[in-house]
């Protein structure tokens, strides 16, 4: 592999934090430091922000629509060109398959082109107010972003903010999560090559506790979007109310995955498969409850414990792996806890305990594909987000009854429904409280198709047209066209 980037990305510039501290970064899978890092600080997050402020109101405020909109479709060119060489760095640095990885790196490279896209068609309107008053709209940028994402899907998180922010003309302070910090650094080395000016994208990596709050405190910062943990999202709107920021927030879910007896269960089977297992159940979106009706939970449950038992977990970067590392240790042990709490509560594990890892991997950061039956879905590992390859069965007898389970948890992300009756399909879709759901398909993420949810989940919409809502502020002008002098107090 190439060098990897190590320093902050500040005004165009690649530099250490300003007191010298730095962190590692590692490869979970083989639990090998791949580099120390730079770690920003607040002083670090004020100098991004100078640099995002001086780009916004110089280069990047000069730079026309169609200049935009050719800087992110060079800026997509570029990733497309890397991506065997992202995809194992980003490989590495979250120990998720390699070819995960490549997959999330075209869907970066779409989003970017899709905004790209809308940078020359953000339009106003115009108004005649009466015969005296015309009047227009114009769609302008927030200003400065702070875009703080998750561990889990680095790049296409980074993209999913970038792209919107920087087609509407704003400037960014991008943080990305300390464990993995390696692709958003090289996306903003990326961005410069493809022409887009020196302080438009910063690159501030550290921890959340200084460098997310610091974001999210700064007076210099006009909007904050958030991707990441519910809890973590209810601190940031909280701080960044204090200097009333528009804040956008993307964050858990415990995703409800419904399977009729109507439906063709093999189809159910695979699409359940990896609706959970993908990126070794560590999605905001993973459909970690399952809900079978009675008459075909039996047959379900039998293959769907089977398949999973059939799963390739292993090296990420090896082809025929289909299941890689948890991000850390410690993560894989808190997932293990909850298995552990799930069949204290009376569950049946059905699949999944100890592994056979090839030499050179850290078994303590894998986690077998995990499949516990019988579950009650007030019972604690069907309400928390356990954020691993872990999936729970739960009965239902009917519609009325599998819509109230899916409804009975504080998130509100994402769903599916599994039947063969297209007027059911739609019916329970309409009905879960959810923001998005797919009927017969377990994917519901592409570009052009609003992401995010209701409830704990969070609010403001991603991946599409309705995201430049939360990236623009609307502007009305008013022009008096009357011929007669101006006079509204008659004197």
């Amino acid at each position: 592999m190439t060098d990897l980037p190590t320093k902050l990305l500040i005004g165009g510039e690649a530099r250490d934090a300003q007191d010298g501290r730095t962190f590692a970064t590692f490869d979970p899978a083989h639990g090998a430091e791949l580099a120390q890092v730079a770690q920003g600080g607040p002083d670090d997050v004020d100098a991004a922000v100078t640099a995002a402020r001086d780009a916004l109101d110089g280069a990047w405020m000069k730079t026309s629509p169609a200049k935009r909109a050719r800087a992110l479709n060079r800026l997509a060119q570029l990733l497309d060109d890397r991506t065997d060489e992202l995809a194992e760095l980003e490989s590495r640095n979250v120990g998720k398959a390699k070819w995960q990885c490549e997959a999330e790196i075209k869907v970066a490279v779409a989003t970017l082109e899709l905004f790209a896209g809308t940078a020359q068609h953000l339009y106003g309107r115009s108004h005649v107010v009466n015969p005296a008053v015309v009047s227009y709209t114009l769609k302008e940028p927030v200003g400065v972003v702070g875009a703080i994402i998750p561990w889990n899907y680095p790049l296409m998180m980074a993209a999913w903010k970038v792209a919107p922010a920087l087609a509407a003309g704003n400037t960014l302070v991008l943080k990305p999560a300390s464990a993995t910090p390696m692709t958003a650094l090289r996306l903003g080395e990326l961005a410069l090559e493809a022409g887009i000016p020196a302080g438009v994208l910063n690159v501030v990596p550290g921890p959340g506790g200084e460098v997310g709050e610091a974001i999210a405190a700064h007076p210099g910062i006009d909007k904050v979007a958030f991707t990441g943990e519910t809890g973590t999202g209810r601190r940031i709107a909280e701080t960044a109310a204090k200097t009333l920021k528009r804040v956008s927030l993307e964050l858990g879910g415990k995703s409800p995955n419904i399977v009729f007896a109507d439906a063709d269960l093999d189809a159910a089977v695979l699409g359940s498969l990896w609706a959970i297992y993908y990126a070794a159940g560590q999605s905001c979106e993973a459909r970690s409850r399952i809900l079978v009706e009675d008459g075909a939970y039996d047959a379900f449950a039998s293959a769907f414990a089977e398949r999973a038992r059939s799963l390739t977990v292993g090296d990420p970067l090896s082809p025929d792996t289909k299941v890689g590392s948890l991000i850390s240790r410690a993560h894989a042990d808190r997932v293990r806890g909850f298995v552990d709490i799930g069949l204290e509560d009376g569950g049946e594990l059905l699949a999944g305990g100890d592994l056979d890892l090839g030499d050179g991997l850290d078994a303590d950061a894998f986690v077998a594909p995990t499949v516990i039956g019988g579950v009650a879905n007030d019972a604690r590992i069907a309400q928390e987000e356990v954020f691993g390859p872990v999936v729970t069965l739960t009965r239902f007898a009917d519609e009325a009854e599998a819509v109230r389970i899916a409804n009975d948890v504080r998130y509100g992300l994402a769903a599916t429904v599994w039947t063969g009756d297209g007027g059911r399909g739609h019916r329970v879709a309409q009905r879960i409280r959810s923001g998005a759901v797919g009927i017969n398909t377990p994917f519901i993420a592409f570009p052009g198709v609003p992401f995010g949810g209701f409830k704990d989940s969070g609010y403001g919409r991603e991946q599409s047209i309705e995201a430049l809502d939360l990236y623009t502020e609307t502007k009305a002008i008013l022009q008096n066209t009357s011929a007669k002098p101006m006079n509204p107090l008659g004197i």
